[in-house]
């Protein structure tokens, strides 16, 4: 059995990405075994995956390089790897690779296509592009390793009964965020027809579907309620989830579940377009020529409206459902 010491530590949406990956790779791969190294409280989007093991840590214990050389050292005795997938490449994991190199283990690291990035959100730049999908940039690192891996890019439903719809209406940036009045008026259309589950968390975003959920009959807030296991196992029994470009379009990917996705200043074709999510569930303006102008959705508005949000009409978003 091949053993594979794979890291990466966040963002939360990234992470998720990785687990559709891991799942095909390991399919096509039977004997090969990873190790996910990454944040306690990501293990349940990879606990359904047959061939894992994860390994759950806290950053703050292995601070500065002294720390990163005792976490190789944890991880070398625990897990004897024979191949390391460095899948973050950020400053912290560039240390991790030096020392695993020192040790002789060969390293592979994603390429997140930096440059390419740079180009597609350049305002300036008229001839934009889909780049390569993220989804199949961490799938080159295991092909670098040698291995073959196909990735179907198809939602695989893990309920067949499905009902209600999800509706994350919150995001980390504004840039990727449909304004809240907007998201109110689709709520309230939406809800005539269907039963609308909120999803969100921490203490604003929770107060406010909370109060949604007073205003707006046949609605029900799950902020805040749900541990992570609990919120896959809520979308998976959903016919659909509406989502701006954030970590629960990831989430609804990771169970099968089809999801309308909102995106503002960022852009499908930056590469994180959910995995197995159809390009006809994409909500967006796209004759804003300056879109996209950022890749996650936190750079200042170029022209100061926001018009790749404020001029969203929520029709579109009724169309597609």
């Amino acid at each position: 059995m091949t053993r594979i010491l794979a890291y990466r530590f966040s963002a939360f949406g990234d992470v998720a990405m990785t687990a559709p990956v891991f799942r095909e790779f390991l399919e096509q791969n039977p004997d090969v075994e990873i190790v996910m190294v990454s944040r306690k409280n990501f293990e349940s989007l990879f606990s359904d995956i047959p061939n894992i093991i994860f390994k759950g840590i806290n950053l703050d214990d292995y601070k500065g390089f002294f720390g990163l050389n005792r976490l190789a050292n944890e991880l070398i005795r625990e897990f004897h790897p024979d191949f390391i997938a460095n899948l973050h490449d950020v400053i912290r994991t560039k240390v991790l690779d030096k020392i695993y190199r020192r040790k002789g283990y060969k390293v592979f690291k994603i390429n997140k296509g930096k440059e390419e990035k740079e180009i597609l959100t350049d305002v300036w730049n008229l001839d934009k592009v889909q780049l390569k999908k993220t989804v199949e940039r961490y799938a080159d690192v295991f092909r670098e390793m040698g291995f073959k891996v196909n990735l179907s890019n198809k939602l695989r439903p893990s309920i067949q009964q499905k009902s209600g719809i999800g509706f994350a209406p919150f995001a980390q940036h504004k840039g990727k965020m449909l304004p809240l009045d907007k998201s109110y008026e689709l709520v309230k259309i939406l809800a005539q027809k269907d039963k609308i589950y909120f999803f969100g968390g921490g203490k604003n975003e929770t107060e406010t579907l909370e109060r949604w959920e007073r205003e707006i009959p046949n609605t029900q807030s799950l902020s805040g309620k749900l541990n992570l296991k609990q919120e896959l196992d809520t979308i998976a029994e959903l016919k659909l989830m509406i989502s701006m470009d954030s970590a629960n379009m990831h989430l609804a990917s990771l169970v099968g579940t089809r999801c309308v996705s909102i995106w503002g200043s960022t852009h499908p074709y930056a590469g994180f377009l959910g995995f197995g999510q159809s390009e006809d569930d994409v909500v967006q303006i796209k004759d804003l020529t300056c879109r996209p102008c950022s890749v996650f959705g936190d750079k200042e508005c170029f022209r100061g409206d926001w018009a790749c949000l404020e001029e969203l009409n929520i029709q579109k978003i009724i169309e597609k459902i």
